[in-house]
């Protein structure tokens, strides 16, 4: 018989569109773990932004406790989270998969009028606009390499030497994965 997973406190990072969220929330499920949406904790109605103090209240409250799983790549919630997590788990998909999962969504929410966070609902033109900072395609676009480069980087570093990481390319790989946890 397979042994328990033995991680309790998980962060999923990864680019904008590649599953974040629906894996973290996953992984708390099956795993009887709190979910920790950051979208969620930063986000007021008519999608303005926490502020930095106030956001990070929300996290560390948040991430207190023994069992959960974070979704998101705030920077500024690193120093809280990472110290604390025991794994990381990094998205690591293509572009043109992320881009794909990313239009689906949004084409979805936006026909839905699916709430996010409260009250907010995703508009899907504003996206199209891949010049305004507004559209989440253009961060998309403008963060991807950033997050492949990075990523590396942030765990190699020696405060992130605790952290177990599980990095997947493919959206199969994952699923595997997740299909292989013992609770």
């Amino acid at each position: 018989m397979p042994e328990p997973f033995p991680y309790t406190r998980l962060i999923v990072v990864g680019v904008t569109g590649s599953g974040k969220s629906t894996l973290a929330e996953r992984l708390a499920q099956k795993l009887g773990l709190d979910f920790v949406e950051l979208d969620a904790l930063y986000w007021k109605p008519n999608w303005e932004g926490t502020p930095d103090e106030e956001f990070a209240a929300k996290v560390e409250t948040a991430t207190r406790g023994d069992r959960w799983a974070v979704a998101g790549n705030y920077s500024r919630t690193r120093p809280i989270t990472w110290p604390r997590a025991q794994a990381v788990v990094w998205i690591d998909y293509p572009l043109w998969t992320a881009f794909r999962r990313l239009l689906r969504r949004t084409i979805r929410r936006a026909a839905l009028q699916e709430v996010l966070w409260g009250t907010n609902t995703e508009r899907f033109w504003p996206h199209l606009k891949l010049w305004s900072d507004e559209s989440l395609f253009k961060w998309l676009f403008k963060t991807y390499w950033r997050r492949k480069r990075d990523y590396p980087l942030l765990l190699a570093m020696p405060e992130h030497a605790h952290l177990k990481v599980f990095h997947f390319k493919e959206p199969q790989e994952t699923d595997a994965w997740l299909e292989s946890l013992c609770e």
